[in-house]
């Protein structure tokens, strides 16, 4: 008689088995969040459904900033290459939602074609209409940095009524759509003009909930001096901090992205270090593209949970025949009692709970007779998707990530500098002397001998307690000289030579300055006697 109890408990017990990532979300969507989204009109509050193409696309990155920041310069930049429909200029010149894509022809989507291709991510965007449709388009390239990631470019933020009136479109529903589907949002600043409009404060507040995705850059900073700089910066940081309401600083990275000579060249190294970070930082979006999209859904099942709990305890409270339009006037205006009350009764965090004011905008135009009660178990199926299943697709993305080759965005600047002597550090630190016939250390050894020779060598070397009397005179941590002591000692005999010595000072002096010590010696820094050795 209650066989299917007992089946249910067994299906619980068992999580699902899935090939790959991809499939095993799609299915998870599909079998047990839908199902709740459908039964509780999540689609009309908050996103539209998701379709294979969200789970099967290649990591998107969204550029967001006022006109004339850099956006599309930034793009030029990454990819070394123009692309189709590409516009660069003071003014605002970009008045497009551009999706850069690759492609084997070079070429333009128009957006409503877009929205009806199933193999992109975009068909969704058909419900924002013709205003928006006629100013979204897809520029198609081959180019090797977008076979690992494609581009979103938007136009620029406009200020005052222009913002408001002349789009047609709710820009900023269009773009809290494409942050819940990218990777990486990046908010582009001008190092000239950083006051943040009251568009743009609104622009980034709708990206609430996806602060782990974003990423600022303050652009063009080698327009200004060293002490200008640091104003700005601590400016944009301020500025950030009033908007942006997350404990935790947002990372900024400062810089000139584009290719023409740097005005100021006095933070050329600062430029080029903090280009390296930002590089590294969406080169791994390939890599932890499945993990961002497991914890989106996550983030999805545990809003469709709320919106679930919202919802039918709006339905609970209505009465059956009479005052219905009163009611529901009452519950609009005490939802943030509701909001307590659920948060009480099933133990949710307040953070998981869509924004107050808008919810009750989007329940004014709604009928509450037509909203479904509490259904146990579709909401049990979610809890138990999240309990099991997801941890099972947790352990299938580390398989995917040992098996796999390491994924990395390729090409266009990303490789502009690899394997050439303008690439970051070359000829710095640990690496200087790498192109010199003569051994680095060598012009420093003299000083060096001077030191080894009071320290009562025999046979020629030094004693492993000997050397650290002299090496902890640098004050670099344990750690520190323990790992110096390990490159420097080659012939690993616990006893350091004249050369060995000489290296282990040449390797302080590296880390004194600021630098990072290699893992491994370079082979430049092997002193001279020990090279036949090594051969």
């Amino acid at each position: 008689m209650f066989s299917w109890l007992g089946s249910d408990d067994r299906r619980r017990k068992d999580p699902e088995v899935f090939q790959t990532v991809s499939e095993g979300l799609k299915k998870l969507y599909k079998t047990k969040l839908l199902p709740l989204e459908e039964h509780y009109r999540f689609h009309e509050f908050h996103s539209p459904a998701l379709e294979d193409a969200d789970f099967d696309n290649k990591p998107m990155v969204l550029l967001v900033g006022q006109y004339s920041t850099g956006k599309t310069t930034f793009i030029r930049y990454l990819l070394e290459q123009d692309f189709p429909g590409m516009r660069i200029g003071p003014e605002p010149t970009t008045d497009s939602f551009i999706a850069v894509m690759h492609g084997q022809v070079e070429g333009i989507i128009p957006g409503n074609a877009l929205v009806v291709d199933p193999k992109k991510p975009f068909r969704k965007l058909n419900a924002f209409g013709n205003a928006f449709l006629n100013r979204f388009v897809c520029a198609q390239l081959p180019n090797p940095v977008l076979e690992s990631i494609s581009v979103i470019d938007t136009p620029g933020i406009l200020s005052g009524e222009k913002q408001r009136i002349s789009r047609g479109y709710d820009f900023a529903a269009v773009l809290e759509w494409f942050a819940e589907r990218v990777d990486r949002i990046i908010l582009l600043f001008d190092a000239h003009k950083l006051d943040i409009s009251d568009e743009f404060s609104e622009v980034i507040k709708a990206l609430k909930n996806h602060e782990d995705k974003m990423r600022v850059v303050l652009n063009k900073a080698d327009q200004i001096e060293t002490q200008q700089l640091m104003r700005v910066y601590g400016a944009l940081m301020w500025s950030l901090g009033k908007i942006v309401n997350t404990p935790e600083v947002i990372r900024v990275y400062i810089g000139s992205f584009w290719s023409h000579p740097l005005l100021i060249p006095d933070n050329r190294k600062l430029f080029e270090a903090e280009e390296q970070d930002l590089f590294r930082d969406i080169q791994s979006l390939p890599r932890n593209a499945a993990l961002r999209k497991l914890n989106d859904l996550i983030k999805r099942a545990r809003l469709a949970k709320v919106h679930a709990y919202i919802i039918s305890s709006l339905k609970k409270e209505m009465p059956s025949v009479f005052g219905k339009e009163n009611k529901k006037k009452e519950l609009v205006s005490n939802l943030a009692e509701i909001y307590g009350r659920i948060e009480r009764e099933h133990q949710i965090s307040p953070g998981d709970f869509p924004n107050l004011k808008r919810m009750q905008d989007q329940l004014q135009a709604q009928d509450f007779s037509k909203f479904q009660p509490l259904k146990s178990k579709l909401l049990e199926v979610v809890d138990d998707m999240l309990a099991h299943d997801i941890a099972q697709l947790m352990v299938l993305v580390r398989q995917e990530e040992t098996q796999q080759p390491v994924q990395m965005v390729k090409g266009g600047a990303f490789e502009g500098t690899l394997h050439s002597p303008f690439g970051h550090g070359y000829g710095e630190g640990a690496g200087e002397g790498i192109d010199d016939a003569e051994w680095v250390v060598a012009r420093d050894k003299p000083m060096y001998d001077e030191i080894f020779y009071t320290l009562s060598p025999v046979d020629g070397k030094i004693t492993g307690a000997n050397a650290k009397k002299e090496m902890v005179r640098s004050k670099l941590p344990n750690s520190v000289l323990g790992k110096i002591w390990k490159l420097a000692d080659i012939d690993k005999d616990g006893m350091l030579d004249d050369e060995e010595f000489a290296l282990a000072n040449h390797l302080i002096k590296v880390k004194l300055e600021g630098h990072e010590l290699p893992n491994e010696l370079p082979a430049h820094l092997l002193p001279p006697s020990k090279r036949k050795v090594a051969e």
